[in-house]
């Protein structure tokens, strides 16, 4: 379980690290095909397709993403893993605006082949203080 639980966190943080730098080419290897994103801010819905292009466009932008790995919860059942992390983000819309969030994620990421996992759903919910 720990190797699992090592191997998760790792393409967690790699997520996190391709949003902040706007690598396009490590997002698409990292998402699934038929990846599926439930946004923090306001539960807006979007595809693998349509977050690339935000993010190409850069109508969506991170600066920042820390996350706190030693209280994640990771689960794996079968080919399914599961991470139910926390975050705080900062987000800079297209029109110049900005979203900071202090949030808990659920990512589900799924088994390939030879065992390569691929990120195929994420959910953000805001953390209200």
């Amino acid at each position: 379980m720990s190797t699992d639980r090592t191997t998760l966190l790792e393409h967690d943080r790699s997520f996190f690290d391709a949003l902040v730098a706007r690598d396009l080419g490590r997002l698409s290897e990292l998402l699934a095909d038929d990846f599926v994103l439930v946004g923090v801010e306001d539960g807006a819905v979007a595809t693998k397709q349509a977050v690339l292009d935000l993010m190409a466009s850069g109508a969506l932008r991170f600066p920042r993403i820390e996350s706190f790995p030693d209280e994640a919860i990771v689960r794996v059942i079968g080919q399914v893993g599961i991470v139910v992390g926390r975050t705080g983000m900062n987000f800079t819309n297209d029109d110049g605006s900005t979203f900071s969030a202090a949030s808990r994620y659920t990512h589900v990421y799924a088994a390939g082949p030879h065992g390569a996992w691929r990120l195929a759903s994420a959910q953000g919910t805001t953390i209200k203080t």
